[in-house]
């Protein structure tokens, strides 16, 4: 998950087996800019154990602590052996297709979106995933008119009847649920270890107005749905676990303390070698500051998706 506020917000987990999700939260000016939604609220959720860590000032109950991402990488690794592979090498990626059933959710007069309003995230996700192998297809668009779920909650009664009743396909599948969300939040994702478990729970669930050319200001370029397709492909955020290893279980994304907003350059927050990865995808810059995943990212994601997609 992204958050685009300035208030604290990172990788939450809900304890047991539950379902792995990352959440993202609107800034102030733009929730001003959009009144129908809500204020900004507390950002993001995963599955496991709990863990906190203050961030910002604020006790922060959606990070993992590495014991909790030692024990979701023990889960990946016998997942990937079960297949008999290993982690491929950044330079020798597969190429992945994968179909992309959109649900646009409205209330009967907003969250509408246009056939070319789609085409283009898809056009976004195709471009920021190319290097990683993965080509993103439309396989399918409906529309449902239904107030309940156009106000979709993360964790709610709406969100599993929404998705029950919508989902298409099967765990290559990525399924994008478009809305006006409550809390605040631009969007949420699971991740593909939680598949075998709540297949129909699998997917993505982003704010309509931030596809490309949507109303919310400064996350309107595509983004938020390049973020949360990036923890449903299996990457954390980039600043998990602070300044501490194992981080985001990727050697050559610089340890970041905390999520970047806006967008910092220069910005070094650890005494570990690199600048801030603010240009991630899976930090929580402004969509015109983030246009990068790194070769490691690419490698895992299709490491994750060998394990649990293919």
């Amino acid at each position: 998950m992204r958050s685009a506020s300035r208030r604290a917000a990172a990788l939450a987990v809900t304890a047991g087996l539950g379902l792995v999700l990352a959440t993202l939260q609107v800034s102030p000016a733009a929730a001003a800019a959009a009144p129908e939604r809500a204020a900004p609220a507390t950002c993001e959720t995963h599955s496991g154990a709990v863990g906190a860590r203050a961030t910002h000032g604020r006790s922060d109950p959606n990070e993992l602590t590495n014991a909790q991402v030692a024990a979701a990488e023990r889960v990946f690794g016998r997942a990937l052996a079960a297949k008999g592979s290993s982690a491929p090498r950044a330079s020798a990626l597969a190429t992945v297709s994968v179909p992309v059933y959109f649900h646009v959710i409205t209330n009967g007069t907003k969250g509408g979106l246009s056939t070319g309003a789609i085409n283009s995230q898809i056009a976004v996700l195709n471009a920021a995933y190319s290097s990683a192998g993965f080509s993103f297809s439309l396989a399918g668009t409906d529309t449902t008119v239904k107030k309940a779920w156009f106000r979709v909650g993360q964790g709610s009664a709406a969100e599993t009847a929404m998705k029950k009743a919508l989902r298409k396909g099967g765990k290559n599948a990525l399924n994008v649920y478009t809305a006006n969300l409550g809390g605040g939040l631009l969007g949420w994702a699971t991740f593909p270890s939680d598949y075998r478990s709540a297949p129909k729970m699998d997917g993505v669930v982003i704010l309509y107005s931030s596809l490309p050319g949507g109303a919310t200001t400064n996350y309107n370029q595509g983004d938020t749905a390049t973020h949360e397709v990036g923890h449903w492909m299996g990457l954390y955020h980039t600043f998990q676990g602070g300044c501490a290893a194992p981080g985001d279980e990727v050697a050559d994304t610089p340890a970041e303390a905390s999520p970047a907003f806006e967008c910092p350059v220069g910005r070094d927050t650890c005494a570990a070698a690199g600048l801030d990865p603010i240009r991630n995808f899976m930090d929580y810059t402004y969509d015109s500051c983030m246009n990068t995943f790194s070769p490691g990212q690419n490698a895992r994601m299709q490491a994750q998706w060998t394990a649990f997609r293919a």
